[in-house]
């Protein structure tokens, strides 16, 4: 029997494709032959407004990115910052920037798989993975006063330090997560009809994966052990026993499979930094000096001034975010105002690949993979 080829829109708005993006299909009865993907209906130029403010006046600019986790975005944009000023950190600030990041990371795949499970059919996932997502916007919440868009990492350190009773609380979640983890395998892994939309689906191999320039879960899924975190330790990531969570098959149940890995590690960087946190005491002073209404350096920051004016220059920085490789360029011309800000999205990156994924699947099987990519059009329409 011949067919027409037929020409279909799915999007902009539609709710499997988590936001305002399009993909314009060719289809071959029920086969997709071509998949564009159109990219921009939310664009907010970011990276241009980043030149018209001044570093400080840039950083909550950064949380409205990938806004389900915002602090690693804040990190890697203060981190550029530093490599740029040659600012010193005290380690008690580093542990708790690794402490909120690798929280972020488990919020972040909790909304991800909660979301593809949603999108596949399956509604109980995004009810639990919500629950415990909101314990731990409630430790956010007690942090820094905000829940998504935080605006606490800052150049030199972090804006307060860890308030009482905040470590009985996160050794609360630790041991209740840990719990909730085996629950999510349970319900997931063993249902016929979940593992049918997702094993064979989406398949890309690591060569491809590497051609298309993915990272994170989605490179680890096709079996590259490539994590940022390891090639090029920063922070105190270096001083932590972790590992790398790869898979080799290469399909949307690998890159699901890596998510579940990645919680259970960031699970156990929590509990090192949890263990191991320097006692909050006085330390040196920055190049900048001492803060002037007090004269006593902090011990989560070193003093960095309003009017911040770094040696001309360029910089790229990156580190590993929860949906992939994310890095800001810096441009800096010696004024108070960044000269280039460009920025590497992990879900623009991922996005790319998606088109060579797809071909020859059906359209339930798009959304099943692009679930698995975990994009955020925020961090796409930059």
């Amino acid at each position: 029997m011949e067919t027409d080829e037929l020409l279909i829109n799915m999007g902009p708005v539609h709710p499997s494709t988590h936001g305002v993006l399009r993909f314009k299909l060719r289809m071959d009865g029920e086969m997709i032959t071509d998949c564009e993907i159109v990219m921009g209906y939310l664009h907010r130029g970011t990276e241009k407004l980043g030149e018209m403010k001044t570093y400080l006046q840039v950083l909550p600019y950064t949380d409205r990115l990938d806004y389900i986790s915002a602090f690693p975005n804040n990190y890697a944009y203060v981190k550029a910052i530093e490599e740029l000023a040659a600012i010193e950190v005290p380690l008690r600030a580093e542990y708790i920037r690794v402490l909120v990041m690798e929280l972020n990371r488990i919020v972040n795949h909790l909304v991800s798989i909660g979301s593809l499970l949603m999108d596949i059919g399956a509604a109980t996932m995004i009810m639990w993975g919500f629950r415990e997502r909101e314990k731990a916007l409630h430790l956010f919440e007690m942090l820094c006063g905000a829940r998504m868009t935080f605006n606490y990492i800052k150049p030199g350190g972090v804006r307060e330090d860890l308030p009482e009773g905040f470590m009985p609380k996160l050794n609360e979640f630790l041991k209740e997560m840990e719990m909730r983890i085996n629950d999510y395998e349970q319900l997931i892994n063993s249902n016929e009809i979940f593992k049918m939309r997702m094993k064979g689906i989406g398949v890309i191999t690591a060569k491809d994966a590497i051609n298309h320039g993915l990272t994170g879960p989605a490179l680890r899924g096709s079996g590259v052990n490539h994590d940022i975190r390891k090639l090029e330790p920063y922070s105190i990531y270096h001083d932590l026993d972790f590992k790398a969570c790869s898979r080799p098959e290469g399909d949307s149940y690998a890159r699901y499979m890596v998510r579940i890995d990645e919680m259970r590690e960031s699970l156990h960087i929590l509990r090192q930094v949890a263990d191991t946190m320097p006692e909050a005491t006085v330390v040196s002073s920055s190049k900048y000096g001492v803060a002037p209404m007090t004269g006593v350096p902090s011990t989560v920051s070193t003093y960095f001034p309003r009017i911040f004016t770094p040696p001309a220059g360029e910089v790229y920085s990156r580190i590993e975010a929860p949906k992939g490789e994310l890095g800001f360029y810096i441009k800096s011309d010696g004024t108070t105002k960044p000269y280039r800000v460009k920025i590497r999205s992990p879900s623009f990156c991922n996005l790319t690949a998606l088109s060579w994924m797809v071909k020859g699947l059906k359209i339930p099987d798009l959304i099943a993979t692009f679930g698995t990519m975990d994009v955020v059009l925020g961090d796409v329409d930059r």
